[in-house]
């Protein structure tokens, strides 16, 4: 009979520690913690203040999170104007503001990688591909003049880091064939506005 009692014992014994140090373990991890701050969004948009970028660049990467790493192919000032009808002073207007949005977070679909991808080790005159977040096939590789090119758009600038996120400025946008018809001109000569 003393032995039964043993055996209860030591399990109970063995559920107190499992429980005391489970405790200790979560109560350590909460300290460790970072401390989250209330003005993350004004700290991203100083941060990507950059002319290389331009505005409409600055809004396609304050909408990814900074601490992560991706690689995102932005279409240049020109592009966005000849590509996508994107103009600063129109298409920043507040009754324009929505429409922008919905075209810019539709392009960091097609043209973004949650990984890094530097000019160095993309690989010259061969295609590399990587699926971007809208699931777009983007192809990759270096031409013998060292620009990168993605789905036969060149790059204009390379390699420019903000955080963990690498930049390249690139003289076209990248989209799907779809997104790219409601760009084009219609029948009547009538383009659509942005």
């Amino acid at each position: 009979m003393r032995r039964g009692w043993c055996v209860k014992d030591s399990i109970a014994f063995v559920c107190v520690v499992v429980t005391v140090c489970s405790l200790m373990v979560v109560i350590l991890s909460m300290l460790r913690l970072p401390e989250v701050s209330r003005r993350r969004n004004s700290a991203i948009r100083e941060k990507f203040d950059d002319d290389r970028i331009g505005k409409f660049g600055e809004m396609m990467l304050e909408m990814l999170p900074p601490d992560l790493a991706f690689t995102v192919f932005i279409p240049s000032e020109k592009a966005f104007q000849r590509d996508l009808r994107l103009q600063l002073n129109r298409s920043l207007a507040a009754e324009q503001m929505n429409d922008t949005y919905a075209v810019l977070s539709r392009v960091l679909g097609f043209s973004a990688v949650p990984w890094a991808l530097y000019s160095q080790t993309t690989p010259f005159e061969r295609e590399v591909c990587f699926d971007s977040l809208s699931g777009l096939e983007l192809c990759i590789w270096k031409a013998s003049d060292g620009a990168m090119m993605v789905n036969r758009v060149r790059s204009t600038r390379m390699d420019i880091r903000k955080g963990q996120i690498v930049v390249h400025i690139m003289d076209g946008v990248i989209m799907d064939f779809e997104f790219e018809q409601s760009f084009q001109v219609d029948d009547g000569g009538e383009e659509e506005e942005h």
